[in-house]
């Protein structure tokens, strides 16, 4: 059997290490807002090359107290992806805005700059790039185009880590970058946790803050906040597997090239790199019209494989108060034939071999 992503290879590697941090962090018995969480912060700061890092509890929770820091709210519109995880549209509702959502690009799956000019309005506050299945959007040109019509930029992370453009990380463009520490991104706890980035002291202040009940002071509450708050023992894991994210992303890239090679000569379309960033491959996802026939064959021999994603975010019964009617064709063209392969960095290029066998043979 081959699974989508193998967590059990990843822990035993450092199981001396992860063992022997989570004792002591139990010993120390400092479990909210420890000396790992602020550790944490501090190494991810200095790793994605940014003033700060706020760790909060999930992913999620990173876009929503982005959004509150940065004074999105009610009668906002906020541009973004229909092509992505619901948590990315999600938050903007969270916040009382609206979502206004843009079609992709065909190759990349990121949202199209070309047509964001189209999308704005009086009520546009702020666009939400997806760095998806870990190829960087022109996160250059976004910038630009964002500062030329006085927009927030928020950097949805969540799969991204370690991805790159034009030397600088994503997560370090925005006005805040948005990740997620779920267990199977490229740098991945043990359970559900997540980070904003940002270069402003001001925002910074703001999302420790709203992370801890809008306090910075014990039982002084300057706001009304949340409970958010990295678990300490999340921050162990973490440290421990962020000095081998450069590692583990170079695995994954390898893995994706034995794919690449492996499928030439198929009427397949495996993922595009363009060139403008360093893409981390969270997800190996391809194209094809034989979708269902390739899922099967796999699953015949014990393969996993995944659709990422099978219902836009416009087609959502969650937002059709909003986008009723609504139609971003390449978007429903891509959700009706992608297919994600397993991808991890432990995964061996004979597994690899295999699964590309499988999937010639059934589209023969």
């Amino acid at each position: 059997m081959i699974p989508m992503v193998d967590l059990k290879q990843q822990y035993h590697e450092l199981k001396a290490q992860i063992d022997a941090g989570i004792l002591e962090a139990l010993e120390n018995t400092h479990f909210i807002l420890g000396p790992n969480v602020q550790e944490f912060e501090n190494e991810t700061a200095a790793y994605l090359g940014v003033n700060h890092a706020v760790s909060c509890a999930s992913g999620t929770d990173a876009l929503h107290l982005a959004l509150v820091a940065l004074g999105v709210g009610p009668g906002d519109e906020v541009i973004t992806t229909p092509f992505t995880f619901i948590a990315t549209a999600e938050a903007i509702r969270y916040v009382g805005a609206t979502p206004v959502f843009v079609d992709i690009d065909e190759r990349t799956f990121n949202i199209d700059l070309n047509q964001l000019e189209a999308a704005l309005t009086p009520a546009t506050k702020a666009v939400i790039p997806v760095h998806l299945f870990g190829q960087p959007v022109d996160t250059v040109s976004l910038k630009a185009f964002c500062e030329a019509h006085d927009l927030l930029l928020v950097e949805d992370c969540a799969q991204s880590f370690g991805a790159a453009v034009k030397d600088r990380m994503t997560g370090g463009f925005g006005d805040a970058g948005c990740f997620s520490f779920f267990p199977s991104k490229n740098l991945g706890g043990v359970g559900d946790g997540g980070l904003v980035t940002s270069q402003s002291d001001e925002v910074a202040a703001r999302l420790r803050m709203l992370r801890n009940h809008g306090s910075s002071k014990r039982y002084y509450h300057d706001t009304i906040g949340f409970n958010s708050r990295l678990d300490e023992l999340q921050a162990v894991v973490l440290r421990i597997k962020l000095k081998h994210i450069d590692r583990y992303n170079q695995e994954r890239r390898r893995v994706a090239h034995r794919y690449n090679d492996g499928l030439v000569g198929t009427d397949i379309l495996t993922p595009h790199e363009d060139g403008i960033g360093t893409h981390v491959f969270h997800q190996y996802t391809l194209l094809s019209d034989r979708r269902d026939r390739i899922m099967a064959a796999l699953s015949d021999k014990e393969i996993a494989s995944a659709i990422y994603y099978p219902v836009p975010l416009h087609q959502q019964k969650a937002f059709q108060d909003t986008v009723s009617g609504q139609n971003f064709p390449v978007t429903e063209s891509v959700a009706a034939r992608c297919l994600s392969l397993p991808i991890f960095p432990e995964l061996e290029n004979s597994q690899i071999d295999t699964i590309c066998e499988v999937i010639k043979e059934a589209i023969q």
